[in-house]
């Protein structure tokens, strides 16, 4: 029996998320929600968290104290936000995490309704330095975002999606036209009828960004209405690939072809749209090798009345949509968020978590049958290309209006905790206490290494990443469950393109591996 347990209030994560006006909502920035990351900001070996915080209304917009939690271990936390460095920010949304200076220390990038923030680690504290190192054309509304090494070159690039071009002067309200009405409901408008985005491409130069996203084919004509950003090389040849869940218009797939530029192939790959040849209102997105065949497969969220989208990865940047077939379309009413592909009963082989709740308060008390708060969903992975759908217990059972997730593994016991944004309340952090778990490993290598794990069982194919979930960054290292095996041989790709290491390891420990 799977079983997750909600231990927050324990553990010392106490601060609600008060980020919208439910349940008079105006405008949509006030029902998006924001992300999480996660990272080990003082070098102590315990994974900390970051949880961004916006106004509570676009009519009462002031700038508010963020939440840093710091891991004291045995999965407590205190809350240091107010040595951290940090500024009050006004309308924060994701957050991502890496070493972009490379001075060994976990950076972080806030993006925000307004400019984005990028914030240098000194160690133990941070310092603002979006002056300084990340040019900025103004404010727009940006979302997810993830730090990767696009052209190689060892040091940390930055990706950010950008949501949509909102001005709350001349928006409508919630009712004034036909794209504010939902099911005969007054709600706020958008996205669709608002003006789009595209997205950005920032090269690190010796520790300093250059927005590069024209000359590197990432400036999409604004059409789009970017929210995850989910790094992962797709085809194997070496270079990360970026992919951009987007709402109500078909989803984003930069190839990256290795000369410094991207070709953005969606609709050609059959990543964009379902297998329908509909467009989705895409939220979350997550990367995994659920069928262990050596080639990383994507999962996204959607609305409500649609299913969330898993596309397995048949090879040559080709994706068929094979989420009937798998067994994941069985909720219509949920409204899909963060997504984490982990493997709850540690026996080789991915399975699903996805957080869910709607987007407008006003759906309690009507008759259509759906509700503003809902349930998790939970699927396990039966090894055959199917998955099973688990209550897993009251974490995944309770109904909250959920938006941000990201998993990690904060006691370094081998097994993920998984953390959860939700509005109006505080934060969740799901403890996995399922009985039984088999042998695990734990890889931490760099961000956008790959990392292949043999047992004499199976094979199996992770990348260490930022960025992910919706909007959020989670555990720098990467997780395998071994089921019975207690030997494993790893091999690393490493981002740079150095040769590869491969290295033989007993199960159940956590295994730091560098160049």
């Amino acid at each position: 029996m799977v079983e997750f347990v909600d231990i927050a209030q324990d553990a010392g994560l106490a601060a609600a998320n008060l980020t919208t006006a439910a349940p008079a909502q105006k405008f949509i920035v006030e029902t998006t929600g924001n992300g999480v990351a996660i990272l080990d900001f003082d070098q102590d070996g315990l994974l900390d968290i970051f949880l961004p915080v916006a106004s509570q209304s676009v009519d009462r917009i002031r700038p508010r104290p963020q939440q840093l939690y710091r891991n004291l271990g045995n999965l407590k936390f205190e809350d240091v936000t107010a040595r951290s460095g940090i500024p009050a920010l006004a309308w924060t949304q994701g957050a991502c995490a890496g070493d972009f200076d490379q001075d060994g220390r976990t950076d972080l990038l806030i993006t925000q309704w307004g400019t984005n923030v990028l914030l240098r680690n000194q160690g133990g504290y941070f310092a603002d330095q979006s002056g300084q190192r990340l040019p900025q054309t103004g404010p727009r509304w940006s979302t997810g975002c993830a730090f990767l090494d696009y052209d190689r070159d060892g040091d940390l690039d930055l990706f950010i999606a950008n949501y949509l071009r909102f001005d709350a002067k001349t928006v409508a309200k919630p009712g004034d036209k036909n794209q504010c009405q939902w099911k005969g409901i007054p709600v706020v408008c958008g996205p669709r009828g608002l003006p789009g985005e595209s997205m950005t491409l920032y090269r690190n130069d010796a520790g300093r960004f250059t927005d590069v996203s024209r000359s590197a084919g990432v400036e999409t004509a604004p059409n789009y209405y970017g929210f995850t950003v989910l790094t992962a090389d797709f085809d194997n040849d070496g270079f990360t690939d970026v992919y951009v869940a987007c709402d109500s218009v078909s989803s984003l797939l930069f190839h990256n072809k290795g000369n410094g530029s991207f070709e953005e192939i969606g609709l050609v790959s059959g990543s964009a749209l379902n297998e329908d040849g509909r467009e989705q209102a895409g939220m979350g997105a997550t990367a995994a090798d659920f069928d262990n065949d050596g080639l990383l497969d994507i999962f996204k969220t959607n609305f409500s009345d649609d299913t969330p989208t898993l596309y397995r990865n048949m090879g040559k940047l080709q994706f068929q949509d094979v989420t009937s077939q798998a067994g994941l379309a069985v909720h219509t009413k949920l409204l899909g968020w963060g997504a984490a592909f982990l493997d709850v009963d540690h026996d080789g082989w991915k399975d699903l978590l996805y957080v869910n709740g709607h987007v407008y308060p006003g759906v309690d008390g009507t008759k259509i049958g759906e509700t503003f708060r809902q349930p998790r969903s939970l699927f396990w992975n039966r090894g055959d290309q199917q998955f099973y759908a688990l209550e897993g217990g009251g974490g995944i059972t309770m109904p909250h209006a959920s938006r941000g997730l990201a998993t990690a593994d904060f006691d370094n016991d081998g097994t993920l905790e998984a953390v959860i944004v939700n509005l109006h309340e505080r934060p969740s952090l799901l403890r996995n206490r399922t009985p039984g778990r088999g042998n695990w490993l734990i890889v931490d290598v760099p961000a956008g290494a790959q990392v292949r794990v043999t047992t004499s069982i199976h094979t199996q194919l992770e990348e260490a990443r930022s960025g992910g979930f919706h909007i959020s960054s989670g555990d720098p290292r990467v997780h395998f469950g071994l089921g019975k095996a207690t030997q494993a041989r790893v091999t690393v790709r490493w981002p740079d393109g150095r040769a590869p290491l491969t290295v033989e390891t007993k199960a159940n420990r956590i295994l730091k591996l560098r160049p």
